[in-house]
C-alpha cells in the first residue's frame, strides 16, 4: 500500500483524500470552529438566524473548496489524437471563482487558457476544469496563474502553454484600500508563448476578438 503523505509546499495539489490522518479536523471540529468564531462576532449566537450556521458554513466550505478533492492528472489524462492541427487552442473568459487565503476573501474573474498541441489534444471542457480545480481553494491569483500553465506542460506536452488571469478581489473592495474597480491581471507563459514575440501577438489578437 503506497504512503499516504500529508500536502507539503511540493504535493500540495495531493486530493483530500491522500491527506495523513492525523492533519485532518473533522466536520464536527470544523462546526465548533465556526461557532467559536460567532461567538467572537456576536453577542448571542445561538439566536434563531445563526443556530445552523455552522453547518451552513461548513456545507458551503465543502463546496467552495472542493478542488481540494480532485488532481489535475485525472482531469488532463483523457486526451485525442490532434490530427495534424498545430494552430493555438484558446479558451477564453472562463468564468472562476476563489478564496484569498490572506483574508478568507472572495476573488473572481475571468481566465484564458491557450496552449499550442504537438500531436495530442485535449477537451475543451477540462480546460475550464483544470481552473476550477486550481481556483476552489485558499489561493492567491499568482499561483493559479502559474500552477494551470504548469499543468498544461506537464500533461500535454504542447509546444507552448499561456494562462491569463483577470480578477476582482473581495480584499481590496471591502476592506483595506476599498478600491471597487481595481482588476488584477496575471500571466503565464511557456515554450513558444514565452520565447517567439509573434506567438504572444497572436494570441492576444484572440483574446481581444473573443473579448
Amino acid at each position: 500500500m503506497p504512503e499516504i503523505v500529508g500536502p507539503t509546499r511540493y504535493n500540495r495539489h495531493a486530493p483530500r483524500a491522500n491527506w495523513r490522518r492525523e492533519i485532518m479536523t473533522t466536520r464536527d471540529e470544523a462546526e465548533k470552529a465556526v461557532f467559536k468564531l460567532l461567538k467572537y462576532l456576536e453577542p448571542d449566537p445561538t439566536r434563531e438566524g445563526l443556530l445552523n450556521t455552522p453547518r451552513r458554513v461548513v456545507d458551503s466550505w465543502d463546496e467552495i473548496f472542493s478542488g481540494y478533492n480532485s488532481d489535475s492528472a485525472s482531469i488532463l489524462e483523457a486526451t485525442f489524437n490532434a490530427e495534424g492541427y498545430d494552430g493555438i487552442v484558446l479558451l477564453s473568459n472562463i468564468e472562476f471563482h476563489s478564496t484569498c487565503e490572506h483574508h478568507l476573501q472572495p476573488f473572481s474573474g475571468k481566465a484564458h487558457v491557450a496552449y499550442i498541441p504537438v500531436d495530442r489534444i485535449v477537451g475543451i471542457s477540462k480546460l475550464a476544469r483544470i481552473v476550477d480545480h486550481h481556483a476552489l481553494r485558499l489561493q492567491n491569483q499568482e499561483r493559479i496563474t502559474n500552477d494551470i500553465a504548469n499543468d498544461l506542460v506537464e500533461h500535454l506536452n504542447p509546444l507552448g502553454a499561456a494562462v491569463i488571469i483577470q480578477a476582482a478581489h473581495g480584499c481590496m473592495r471591502c476592506r483595506g484600500v476599498r478600491k471597487q474597480n481595481a482588476i488584477m491581471t496575471t500571466s503565464a507563459m511557456r515554450g513558444v508563448f514565452f520565447d517567439k514575440k509573434e506567438a504572444r501577438n497572436e494570441l492576444m489578437q484572440l483574446i481581444e476578438n473573443s473579448s
